[in-house]
């Protein structure tokens, strides 16, 4: 199977897991640990449980993002520390993973920006605002399966994309201010 036929099978589980009554997070996580190689238990489903509607709804960033977020790093993600001798040259490798070009946070940056692009903010609370007297209405399900499904797949895009392509991607919005194609403060 190519990378395209992956990414629009996970999109597509991901898409079917809201019908079947997994929440946003573990739509997502869900069709990448079903569907990736990724090492882990299928029983590590369980840490996008309470990451629904922006951790157990209170409205913070989407879970969907977050479940895509999960999913990225349970394929991209650190699994330990780089080791040495020396703590200073250990800590500076460790920073470099994250803040280097390419760097793992470059990766990352990618899922919340391009959520944030289509549909204006990352926040639950925000993103479905008008429906805050209606939670669990049609037109509600409808529109966070849509915000699932592209979740799922930006998420099977950058698990399936040249990761060293992907880590030297420029910075988008971030708290650091880091810009393009440096890791310093721009």
């Amino acid at each position: 199977m190519d990378a395209q036929e992956k990414i629009a099978l996970v999109k597509e589980r991901a898409r079917k897991n809201f019908s079947k009554g997994f929440n946003c997070a573990e739509c997502v996580l869900e069709a990448v640990l079903e569907l990736v190689d990724t090492g882990l238990p299928r029983e590590a489903l369980k840490l996008a449980t309470g990451l629904g509607g922006g951790v157990g709804l209170y409205g913070d960033t989407c879970g969907a993002i977050v479940g895509a977020v999960l999913a990225v790093g349970a394929v991209h993600g650190r699994s330990g520390l780089p080791e040495g001798e020396d703590r200073k040259a250990a800590a500076k490798a460790a920073a470099e993973q994250l803040y280097g070009n390419p760097g793992l946070y470059r990766m990352f940056n990618q899922l919340p920006n391009m959520i944030k692009s289509k549909y204006g903010n990352t926040l639950c609370r925000e993103i479905c605002k008008q429906w805050r007297d209606n939670w669990l209405c049609r037109e509600h399900a409808l529109h966070c399966r849509e915000i699932i499904t592209d979740s799922a797949e930006i998420a099977a895009t950058i698990i399936c994309g040249d990761s060293n392509e992907i880590m030297s991607k420029p910075f988008g919005e971030n708290v650091e201010n880091l810009k393009d194609a440096c890791t310093g403060k721009g």
